[in-house]
């Protein structure tokens, strides 16, 4: 957020914490580069949005939001913040919204995969399968050698 510049009394601390303090008769202007929700936690926000507006001819972009509610803000829009009480502080929050796509993958691309993933599990069980038997037989042959008595000097 650009434009979003408060001080540290501004932010409250000790009443509402991980919240912003919007003092009666002032305003703050929000210009997010990512899109984001604006909740409010504490009191009543008048916020306005700069144009053009969606929606029916008398939207003029205001919006009034109360405790416990919250309003998605797109990247790039201007917001105007306001305590609707005019001798009451409000507090509000802002939080980045994800942005969240969903991928579509086809039927065919998902019986592939799983086609080729089996193949990729088969070929690695049947290596494994090979490395244990060579260890078998290597553990059988090593117990038919005859084995040299401990008293045995190796010839040299």
């Amino acid at each position: 957020m650009t434009a979003l510049t408060l001080t540290q009394s501004q932010q409250s601390v000790a009443h509402l914490s991980g919240t912003w303090r919007l003092e009666p008769s002032r305003a703050v202007t929000l210009r997010p580069r990512e899109d984001g929700l604006l909740r409010v936690a504490h009191g009543c926000v008048w916020v306005t949005f700069d144009g053009p507006h969606a929606g029916p001819l008398n939207d003029q972009g205001d919006h009034v939001l109360g405790a416990g509610e919250q309003i998605r803000v797109p990247a790039g829009r201007r917001v105007v913040l306001e305590p609707r009480n005019g001798s009451a502080p409000a507090y509000f929050s802002w939080d980045f919204a994800p942005q969240v796509e969903p991928v579509r993958a086809s039927r065919r691309a998902a019986v592939s995969q799983s086609w080729d993933d089996l193949q990729l599990a088969a070929a690695l069980g049947l290596h494994a399968g090979g490395r244990l038997a060579a260890a078998v037989v290597s553990l059988a042959a090593g117990a038919l050698l005859p084995r040299p008595q401990n008293n045995q000097c190796p010839a040299m």
